[in-house]
């Protein structure tokens, strides 16, 4: 896990969050970090799942699937990051699409979006390639620490639901 992000060089662009000091990242931390996550999880609130490279085990990206809301909505918001050595070899692809079936599949959400800055072109052809569609775009949407930016939202709907799973009904 921490080699990951030791391998990771400066940031690239404004949305890669390059190295940062793994100085903290001790065993103790790891283990409340999991535990914060199970809690979460456990809560139905949202889920943090790592990417880890078949080879040797490498942690690469991280993703997430956040509940926005249940009930008559049944729906999730999508995350997704590689660090930046590991890009342009689909991995992005290949986790973006593995939460959205986490998600649509595991999770019974109906509907997973993806809010993504319109420079992020990277973002929004991963978006595309997991399925995700353009739907338009939320002006104002997001507050990066200095000016409020739009959002461009990529969503897709789970064909398989009728309606809401029972136990994600309430």
């Amino acid at each position: 896990f921490v080699e990951g992000y030791r391998a990771c060089r400066e940031a690239q662009n404004r949305f890669d969050e390059g190295r940062i000091s793994t100085a903290f990242m001790t065993r103790r931390w790891f283990e409340l970090l999991v535990d914060a996550r199970r809690q979460e999880a456990d809560a139905d609130l949202a889920y943090l799942l790592h990417a880890f490279r078949r080879s040797d085990g490498l942690a690469v990206g991280h993703g997430d699937v956040t509940t926005l809301a249940r009930a008559e909505f049944q729906a999730a918001r999508l995350g997704y990051a590689v660090h930046n050595p590991y890009w342009g070899r689909g991995l992005g692809t290949e986790l973006a699409r593995a939460l959205v079936q986490f998600a649509l599949e595991n999770r019974k959400y109906h509907r997973v979006e993806a809010n993504i800055d319109p420079e992020n072109l990277a973002s929004r052809r991963v978006a595309e390639k997991a399925g995700l569609a353009f739907e338009g775009v939320r002006k104002a949407y997001f507050y990066d620490g200095a000016v409020w930016r739009d959002q461009e939202i990529y969503a897709c709907t789970n064909p398989a639901l009728s309606g809401p799973a029972e136990e994600f009904a309430d």
